[in-house]
């Protein structure tokens, strides 16, 4: 029996840990591991244009599937490609293993042709990042990277010189099994004596959620109801938080809207569930905050806190539940649920006001259109910038619906990249690009990986010609906008040139039926939307204390223009109100 290579080694490893595909873009320094894919019929390689979408396109599929995801890139620049991908995805805590290969291992430190130093590289986007120097550190190191990816919620890196990934791998090499899932963390129970005091003691408490009340919408709404807590959250905790949620009272933030920020700072206790919320402009202080996180490291470093509870959202409600006693008084609670109404009846108009016939198309109009036509269960990635606006006040979460963005990096360029590695993850699912124009044209080259492997994906384009959130921060500082206008081509004629579906659409009458167009066409496909450059959703104050980069330094900031479905939300749960 011939013995295995280091780069056999390495895929059967990556196989075992559940890894379905690599991303990436072939190099002669990656060549062994990539032919040992190519003779490995559980794995396969996925070719795509530029290493920074193999690393998105990773993220996003461990996002969706919760599992291990991998990418690679060849030695010198093509690993350093990956390291904004990378980035994206640590930050979203997302398990991504990246293979950054090597120049020969005997010409390390000599400036060698294509020579940088991974392992030095991509430390500061990682929980791990070590060299492969020897056959005999194999699989340990890979095992080991394997574990922190998962382990932490992560990225992990390992460097592997090409000439030592074709080499001969030790005949007794350890191979220990592998954790491929995380346990649940609950906290003592001195902890949860301690919270629940202070809810006792509570008159008005409000919940602000994130992302790690995913898989807890039942127990947020259970404690909710017991407290009787408005319910409000951040951008990454809206899919998993607002449907089906009679205590909603919308987003803080930049993009916040509706009630949510009244009832962060008109209660007696916060508390912070499964949220490292940035803005800490938006937060109190003057109330007593609790936060909730399974990431101990997170716990404090936004806001000063009145006591940490280290856990997941969904063990800590389910300790805490038994031990609060339940509220009867519902007065902050409905007070609150009217704010968040008459809010949102407040900005409406500005999208009701006869925008089927304007032109250029208002793109509020656009993503309520979208968000009617797409599927129940679709995966939407969404492009930093304007298509965030349009995304958080308009695409209408049901718990089956993702998004996923680059909401903690704010990366350019991220929505194509991710609904790649989302499409992949399942080729029956609509998947939706929403792309704008800038991040669309930055890598549009692997708008040619869809057609390549018949991604049915769907781009869904806002085409105003400008980088519309720089000009907003422009604005906001003082500035005039300079160096945001981009001359742009008919993207849908490039579409068609490359082989997909394409529709350019400059009429609001059109719309509607170019996307339907498009969501039936079984392949890939682009909808190239003019829309209007100046629907840039101004503030309607604009503070001197207002600074580029979304920060405030003082007063609440509710975006001008619609808000879409959420009206309705927010009128039914209005009616739904006990009558004295």
């Amino acid at each position: 029996m011939a013995k295995q290579t280091v780069a056999e080694q390495f895929v059967d490893i990556l196989v075992r840990a559940g890894v379905q595909r690599l991303y990436g873009v072939v190099g002669d320094s990656l060549n062994p591991v990539v032919d040992a894919i190519r003779r490995n019929p559980a794995i396969d390689w996925i070719q795509v244009r530029h290493e920074e979408t193999a690393a998105f396109a990773a993220g996003a599929e461990a996002q969706l599937t919760g599992s291990l995801a991998a990418c690679a890139g060849s030695c010198g620049p093509g690993n350093l490609h990956l390291i904004n991908g990378l980035f994206d995805a640590h930050r979203s805590m997302a398990p991504v293993l990246a293979l950054a290969s090597h120049i020969p291992a005997g010409e390390i430190g000599t400036t060698y042709f294509q020579e940088t130093h991974p392992d030095r590289l991509f430390v500061e986007c990682s929980h791990y990042s070590e060299l492969i120097s020897s056959t005999r550190q194999m699989p340990r190191v890979l095992q080991t990277a394997i574990q922190h990816a998962i382990g932490q919620s992560g990225v992990a890196v390992v460097a592997l010189p090409g000439d030592i990934a074709g080499e001969e791998a030790p005949e007794r090499a350890i191979e220990h099994a592998l954790v491929t899932t995380r346990p649940s963390v609950r906290p003592g129970e001195a902890e949860l004596d301690a919270l629940a005091r202070m809810i006792d003691e509570a008159d008005r408490v409000t919940l602000f959620c994130g992302s790690g009340t995913a898989g807890a919408h039942a127990e947020v709404m259970e404690f909710a109801e017991r407290v009787k807590s408005p319910v409000g959250h951040a951008l990454r905790g809206k899919e998993h938080i607002q449907y089906d949620n009679p205590y909603d009272v919308g987003m803080s933030g930049l993009l916040g809207y509706g009630a949510a920020y009244e009832a962060t700072h008109e209660c007696d206790l916060l508390i912070l569930l499964g949220t490292d919320f940035p803005y800490n402009a938006f937060l109190p202080d003057d109330v007593r905050i609790v936060q909730v996180d399974v990431r101990p490291e997170h716990l404090g470093r936004r806001t000063t806190l009145d006591l940490a509870v280290w856990g997941d959202v969904r063990e800590t409600l389910r300790g805490l539940i038994p031990k609060v006693r339940p509220k009867q008084d519902r007065r902050f609670l409905d007070r609150m649920l009217k704010k968040h109404t008459e809010a949102l009846e407040g900005v409406v108009k500005a999208y009701t006001r006869k925008v089927e016939k304007r032109t250029p198309i208002h793109p509020e109009y656009v993503a309520s259109v979208l968000d009617e036509e797409a599927a129940d269960d679709a995966v939407f990635t969404v492009d930093t910038g304007m298509c965030n606006v349009w995304a958080a006040r308009y695409l209408t979460p049901n718990g089956r619906r993702r998004v996923i963005g680059s909401f903690s990096h704010g990366s350019m360029a991220n929505a194509l990249p991710q609904a790649i590695g989302a499409q992949f993850t399942d080729r029956g699912r609509q998947v939706v690009s929403m792309s704008g124009d800038g991040g669309f044209s930055m890598l549009m080259g692997d708008f040619l990986t869809l057609v390549q492997y018949d991604l049915p994906v769907k781009v869904v384009l806002f085409n105003n010609s400008s980088l519309g959130m720089v000009e907003l921060e422009m604005l906001v500082s003082g500035l005039p906008a300079y160096g945001t206008t981009n001359r742009n081509p008919d993207f849908a004629a490039i579409a068609r040139a490359a082989g997909a579906h394409g529709v350019r659409v400059e009429k609001p009458k059109q719309l509607r039926g170019a996307l339907r167009d498009a969501f039936r066409h079984k392949g890939p496909a682009l909808v190239d939307i003019v829309t209007d450059p100046n629907a840039l959703s101004i503030p309607p104050k604009i503070s001197a204390e207002m600074v580029s980069g979304f920060a405030l330094s003082a007063g609440k900031m509710v975006l001008d223009g619609g808000v879409g479905r959420m009206l309705q939300m927010a009128r039914s749960n209005l009616r739904n109100i006990p009558r004295p």
